[in-house]
């Protein structure tokens, strides 16, 4: 099997060690990569917001599959340019990927869905603004409506702060705070069934004692000897599942890595946010515990067959 990996950062690098450790897949292309995959890849130098670029690399090289790695190109559209090249592609349309590109659509989905996750309200002007901070209450719980690397939620006490992120967005998400452990679990779909990962639990924060701002991940790790022991399943029956048969039901069925961020509270598992793509640094701690071969697996779920499939694991 010949896969074509788009990205370059420690994610694109975990993955990659996972496909090259298949013994299925014979040749390891990734776009544009980074000098660690280089040892067992051969690299290319594409842009990856370049949807004609990555789908005519593809077809030159005459890949059996592509990974897409970041959320950029998935909301850009470039599996669906790959598709309509007859390429089978393990990432979710440019509708689907909306998910993550807009938090405000995540939350209709979710609620159509019967998913469990905050109250919130969706502003866009400042006195809309200030009645929801106030609704809430401190800590104050604010979400840029699009894509901004991890970076654009500010959790605070400080409502000044609160305010004055929530102004420097176009459109903007304010929740109630949800108290409890958080992490993060994955299930891969191929648009009408998903398979859930295990769970790990990453650091955003920066600086000693989570003092600092959120980051895109200052580390993670799993398994997770604490978390209840039926998160898994609570999880697909709660989230996952829900949200792969809404996607489904919407039109634009959801055919890659659905990453659901959990707050463990009192009341229950409750969606802080999805992501469209492996999370990172979470994907550094899982890929190396799956024994599942990965370039089968994301081929089963990228051409529909995933009902055979089932995911091993090592415990350490």
């Amino acid at each position: 099997m010949r896969i074509l990996l788009v990205g370059s950062g420690g994610r694109e690098h975990a993955l990659a060690l996972g496909l090259h450790q298949d013994p299925a897949v014979t040749d390891l292309h990734c776009a544009p990569g980074n000098p660690g995959i280089a040892e067992f890849a051969t690299l290319h130098p594409v842009d990856v917001t370049d949807n004609i670029a990555i789908t005519s690399l593809a077809q030159s090289l005459a890949v059996d599959l592509v990974v897409v790695g970041p959320e950029v190109p998935l909301v850009n559209g470039v599996a669906d340019a790959l598709r309509a090249g007859g390429i089978p592609t393990f990432g979710p349309s440019k509708a689907a990927a909306q998910l993550e590109g807009s938090k405000n659509f995540a939350k209709e989905v979710m609620r159509d869905a019967g998913v469990p996750t905050a109250r919130s309200f969706t502003c866009t002007t400042e006195q809309e603004i200030a009645a929801a901070l106030d609704e809430f209450g401190a800590p104050y719980v604010v979400k840029d409506d699009g894509l901004a690397a991890g970076k654009g939620v500010v959790v605070t006490h400080d409502r000044s702060e609160a305010l004055a992120h929530a102004l420097s967005c176009k459109r903007v998400v304010i929740e109630e705070y949800l108290a409890g452990p958080e992490i993060s679990l994955f299930g891969i779909s191929d648009g009408q069934r998903i398979l859930a990962m295990q769970p790990a639990q990453d650091f955003k924060r920066a600086h000693d004692n989570d003092e600092g701002p959120n980051t895109g991940g200052m580390g993670a790790y799993s398994p997770l000897p604490w978390a209840p022991s039926d998160i898994i399943e609570d999880t697909h029956k709660q989230v996952l599942a829900p949200m792969i048969a809404e996607m489904a039901a919407r039109g634009t069925p959801f055919i890659g890595l659905l990453y659901a961020g959990l707050a463990l509270t009192d009341h229950g598992i409750r969606v802080i946010e999805f992501n469209v793509r492996f999370g990172d640094p979470e994907t550094q701690v899982l890929i190396p515990r799956l024994i599942t071969p990965l370039g089968q697996l994301l081929l089963a779920a990228a051409t529909g067959n995933l009902a055979q499939q089932e995911l091993q694991w090592r415990d350490d």
